[in-house]
């Protein structure tokens, strides 16, 4: 998630009034960008890895005469980079086909697009201590430890401290649907969202909507008690640049609705919490 902070600045207009005088104004030149390439560098690859050395990272660069931003579009999610460099840790693993739009835009808002296609082979073998963690090597139910204090919380992406800027005090979004969700690991890589009595889960406004449910409250910039029913998907382990993730198929999530990749990142393992974070 991000923390963004939102300036308004006013500028005060005088207004001055003469006869038979005009003045013209005049934008610069429009110009879409061009010769818009996109080179993504899969890491580790070479004549005897043809698809990386199995980390699924890949560093794209993007390059466009008369550019001034770049969006990277990847299964839906759209992030900017002014720079026209874009780090992605795929976690699936296996080796998967991804596929990558980037939009280059220039002066006034026009702008060129191109996308590319790639295969990225991640290989990754949990430890035998995580896996029994995660599933007892059989199935384990999980729930939010909402008890806990710091058991929600904010923070920036890719930072290592839990709750970095915010963390709830014990049971204090029992408002929101989620405390009666229960989160089934089991050891054919299944995975089974129950949500609970009230059929109801937490997520962020506008990104939940891509759950096609109906309603919801809104609570700020958080949709609590919004209709959702359980379901079932699969997960995987990956390590991408060595920090342990769980990766959960289709709109899968645990706790708290925010889109993106729907992988959590390991911060800590014991038997009862693993402290995550989305990315």
């Amino acid at each position: 998630m991000k923390n963004i902070k939102y300036f308004i600045s006013f500028l005060s207009l005088v207004l001055l009034l003469s006869s038979c005088e005009k003045e013209d104004y005049e934008f610069g030149d429009i110009v879409a960008p061009t010769n818009l390439t996109i080179t993504p560098e899969i890491v580790g690859k070479d004549a005897s890895n043809p698809y990386g050395d199995g980390s699924g990272v890949v560093n794209i660069t993007a390059k466009a005469d008369n550019a001034v931003s770049y969006k990277f579009i990847h299964n839906g999610t759209e992030e900017m980079r002014s720079s026209g460099f874009k780090n992605y840790n795929f976690a699936k693993t296996g080796t998967n086909k991804y596929i990558v739009t980037v939009v280059a835009t220039g002066k006034g808002g026009i702008s060129s697009s191109a996308t590319i296609e790639f295969e990225v082979l991640v290989v990754y073998v949990p430890p035998a201590e995580l896996v029994t963690m995660l599933n007892a090597n059989s199935s384990r139910t999980w729930r939010i430890k909402a008890e806990g204090n710091n058991h929600f919380g904010l923070g920036p992406v890719g930072g290592s401290v839990i709750t970095e800027w915010y963390g709830a005090p014990a049971n204090a979004k029992a408002n929101t649907g989620m405390y009666d969700d229960r989160f089934t690991f089991n050891s054919d890589l299944s995975f089974t969202h129950d949500t609970g009595a009230d059929g109801t889960v937490f997520g962020r406004k506008t990104l939940i909507e891509e759950l096609n449910g109906p309603g919801g409250t809104g609570e700020g910039d958080d949709i609590i008690q919004y209709p959702y029913a359980s379901n079932t998907g699969q997960y995987s382990f990956s390590a991408p640049n060595g920090v342990e993730t769980i990766t959960l198929s289709g709109l899968g999530f645990i706790g708290y609705y925010t889109g993106g990749s729907h992988q959590y990142r390991i911060f800590d393992r014991e038997k009862e919490i693993i402290q995550t974070n989305w990315f």
